[in-house]
């Protein structure tokens, strides 16, 4: 099969799309014939070697990219209770591994996969998943409560958009910052505030809510500048891209790094069926065209994601 893979010997890590066996699942595992796999910022982290420099993974001869995935079951291990030909999603959430979701076919635990959603298409059902995914389980961690506030950084991204779509379903009140080009669109997601980020964000927050917002889901990774924002023994949720701030005033900081299992898969399945949370594709791109779509994305200001087809 082919595949896309980050090799790094001596040097920054580079996108190569390589022949290699078709990888068996085994106990537990299901093997998937990919139709489509988004690009996410953590795929451009692979190939720099950005997760190597903060920690998150040992360096090593060669990485496979790729979160998400949208396909069909073709194969299944023993004890794996999906059966061969049924229409899935899944996230690869273990770093390190040799081959990931840019490929023709990639092997999951079948714990983080989960039947499609009905009614939408593959390429959009590749979408969601580590992003809505991340955004879910901060709230989890957060555990903010109907009528409470949260501040949204990067609103416009992938997690960020995410966390306001979650946060309005929740009962909460959003609060989101953002480019100034990207309100519109920012507050069609259901945002009740809008800061842009040019703004003195920490005085515009104060100035709606005196004393600060309940809890925060830092999805641009502000890091203490965004947590001046949060009240005290407020929450923040840090999305993982280094190490978390400090905990200052009696905030609890939990650091966010996406957790595939079917039980969230399936609330967020559910949820992008009933429109609560949207997918988006900005473009396609062939498994042969994966680094420029790479190159796209590093490049900033894509909306939605990018998605490759094998």
């Amino acid at each position: 099969m082919r595949a896309l893979v980050a090799r790094r010997l001596d040097g920054p890590a580079t996108a190569e799309l390589i022949e290699t066996p078709t990888p068996e699942p085994g106990a537990g595992q299901v093997r998937i014939k990919v139709a489509a796999a988004a690009v996410n910022p953590v795929d451009i982290a692979t190939t720099d070697g950005t997760l190597i420099n903060y920690n998150l993974t040992a360096p090593r001869e060669q990485f496979g990219i790729g979160w998400d995935v949208a396909g069909t079951v073709d194969a299944a291990g023993p004890g794996a209770d999906l059966p061969v030909g049924t229409a899935v999603i899944g996230v690869a959430d273990l770093l390190g591994r040799p081959l990931k979701t840019h490929a023709e076919y990639v092997v999951l635990n079948a714990s983080a996969v989960a039947p499609a959603p009905a009614g939408l298409q593959l390429a959009e059902a590749s979408t969601f998943g580590l992003n809505a995914l991340t955004a879910h389980q901060a709230f989890n961690a957060m555990a903010l409560t109907p009528g409470q506030t949260v501040l949204v950084t990067g609103a416009a991204g992938g997690v960020g958009g995410y966390a306001v779509e979650l946060g309005k379903h929740r009962g909460l009140t959003v609060v989101a910052t953002a480019g100034e080009d990207d309100e519109q669109f920012v507050r069609s997601l259901g945002a009740d505030h809008f800061v842009p980020r040019s703004a003195d964000v920490t005085a515009a927050v104060h100035a709606l809510f005196p004393a600060g917002v309940d809890g925060l889901v830092d999805a641009a990774v502000i890091g203490i500048g965004a947590q001046e924002s949060v009240r005290n023994g407020g929450v923040h949720a840090h999305v993982v891209a280094g190490p978390p701030p400090t905990s200052l005033r009696g905030i609890t900081v939990f650091p966010i790094f996406a957790n595939a299992n079917r039980a969230d898969l399936v609330e967020l399945v559910r949820l992008a069926e009933a429109g609560v949370i949207s997918t988006r594709v900005a473009d396609t791109y062939s498994l042969e065209d994966g680094p420029t779509a790479y190159e796209r994305l590093a490049k900033g200001g894509v909306r939605g994601r990018l998605v490759l087809i094998p």
